[in-house]
C-alpha cells in the first residue's frame, strides 16, 4: 500500500501517519507527507499511489484544488477535516470516505477498511472526472448506462452514445457509485434503471438487454439476487 499524506498540522499529521502505519503494518509499501497543494500535486505528477489522505484547509490553501485536480487519477482518496459541511461536495467528486476531525484510530482504520470492501461510500457521488487532452471534465452520474471494466481502466458509456474512459478501475468505481448502479458481470457495472429485461440462452448464459437496446453479459452466480432487484416486484 502507497499512502500519501497531505496535511499542514505537523502533530495532526504525525498522528494520521502513526495510524497508517499501525493499521497497514507490512503490508505498507511507502508513506509520504507534505504540508500544500503545491507540494503535493509535485509528488503526483512523477509518483503512484494506492491512497492520498488529504487536508482541506492547508496553510489558507483549499484541499478542494488538489482534489479536483486528481479525482480522474486511479487511486481512492480520504478526506481528513474538521469542515464537515463540505462532506457532501466531496463525495460528489468521488472521495471514498470523509473523516470528521477530530478522530480516533477506529473511525480511521473505518475508513481504511472501505479500501478492500464492497461497502458503497460514496452515496453522495454525482460526477465521475474524465481527463483528456490534459483537462479534465465531470461525467454526471446520471448520464451513465454501464460501465465496462478494461483492464486497469473503465470505459463509461453515457446516454448520448459517447465512450469515456476513466482512470479507476471497475473495482474502485464499484466502491464509490451509488446503490442505484449494480455489478452484474466481473466486467460491467449498470444503471438499474436503464435495464430492460434478461434473456436466458442455451447453456444456461445470461444477458441483459438494457433500454438502449444493448445487450451485455451477465454473471451466472449473480443472476438469481438481479432478477430479484430488477425485475420482480418488491
Amino acid at each position: 500500500m502507497r499512502v500519501l499524506i497531505i496535511e499542514d498540522e505537523t502533530r495532526i499529521a504525525g498522528r494520521i501517519e502513526r495510524m497508517t502505519r499501525s493499521f497497514f503494518a507490512e503490508k505498507l509499501a511507502s508513506l509520504d507527507r507534505f504540508e500544500s497543494v503545491e507540494e503535493g500535486l509535485a509528488f503526483l505528477a512523477t509518483q503512484e499511489i494506492d491512497v492520498l489522505l488529504l487536508d482541506l484547509n492547508l496553510n489558507g490553501e483549499n484541499g478542494f484544488d488538489l482534489l479536483e485536480s486528481v479525482v480522474s487519477r486511479s487511486f481512492h482518496t480520504i478526506v481528513i477535516s474538521a469542515y464537515t459541511d463540505k462532506a457532501i461536495n466531496a463525495f460528489e467528486y468521488g472521495v471514498l470516505d470523509f473523516v470528521a476531525k477530530p478522530f480516533d484510530e477506529n473511525r480511521l482504520a473505518q475508513a481504511f477498511l472501505r479500501i478492500s470492501s464492497k461497502e458503497q461510500a460514496g452515496k453522495g457521488l454525482r460526477f465521475l472526472a474524465v481527463k483528456k487532452a490534459g483537462e479534465i471534465s465531470m461525467v454526471d452520474i446520471n448520464d451513465l448506462i454501464y460501465i465496462k471494466g478494461a483492464g486497469i481502466y473503465s470505459e463509461l458509456h453515457l446516454s448520448n452514445g459517447k465512450l469515456e474512459l476513466h482512470d479507476k478501475s471497475l473495482e474502485k468505481l464499484e466502491q464509490l457509485l451509488p446503490d442505484s448502479f449494480e455489478r452484474v458481470h466481473k466486467s460491467y457495472i449498470v444503471a438499474m434503471d436503464e435495464c430492460e429485461k434478461f434473456m436466458v440462452n442455451s447453456g444456461s448464459k445470461y444477458e441483459l438487454m438494457l433500454k438502449n437496446g444493448e445487450v451485455i453479459p451477465v454473471g451466472r452466480t449473480r443472476y438469481p439476487d438481479l432478477k430479484t432487484k430488477l425485475f420482480e416486484p418488491k
